[in-house]
C-alpha cells in the first residue's frame, strides 16, 4: 500500500487537579473552542468537547502522525496557559497530571457524542470518580486507587 490510512477515535477526559470546580459556564464554551483549535493543530480534529466545572469530556479523531500523550500534553499545557491569561479564568488554575483515553468503535461515535454533549444532566446523577471509575472497568483497565485521584 502506496499511502498510510487511520481513523482512530479518541474518547479523552481528565479534570482540573483535585477536581477543583474551576470551569464556569459563563466561559466554558470558550476553554472548548480554544481546546479544539489545538486539536485542529495536532491534526486531531475534535467531534465534541463538553464537561462539568472539574473536568472535560473531548471525542476526537487522532492523528496517524502523532502520539496521543503528546496531543493530551499539548491540550492540556495550552489549555492552562491560555485560561489563566484570560480576565475570566482563575489565576491558579491546572489540570489534573494524569488523564484517562478510550478507543471509540466507528460504530459508537454517535453514542459517545451524545454522552458528552449530555455531561451536564449525566452529573447530576453520578460523580466524576464514580464515573470513571465505570469506564476503567468496562475498559478492563488496572488502575490503584491511591493513584488515580491528584
Amino acid at each position: 500500500m502506496g499511502q498510510s490510512l487511520s481513523k482512530l477515535y479518541v474518547h479523552l477526559t481528565f479534570s482540573t487537579k483535585n477536581r477543583y470546580p474551576f470551569i464556569q459556564e459563563s466561559w466554558e464554551n470558550k476553554l472548548y473552542a480554544y481546546m479544539s483549535g489545538i486539536l485542529k493543530g495536532q491534526d486531531s480534529p475534535a467531534i465534541i468537547i463538553n464537561g462539568v466545572p472539574d473536568h472535560v469530556h473531548i471525542l476526537f479523531i487522532l492523528s496517524k502522525n502523532k502520539a496521543l500523550a503528546k496531543i493530551v500534553e499539548e491540550v492540556k499545557k495550552q489549555s492552562s496557559k491560555w485560561t489563566k491569561e484570560q480576565d475570566f479564568g482563575p489565576s491558579k488554575f491546572t489540570w489534573q497530571a494524569g488523564y484517562a483515553d478510550f478507543s471509540v468503535s466507528a460504530s459508537k461515535v454517535e453514542v459517545v457524542r451524545n454522552y458528552i454533549l449530555k455531561q451536564k444532566d449525566h452529573h447530576k446523577k453520578i460523580s466524576f470518580q464514580d464515573e470513571l471509575r465505570k469506564f476503567l472497568e468496562e475498559y478492563n483497565i488496572e488502575y490503584n486507587e491511591k493513584y488515580l485521584w491528584d
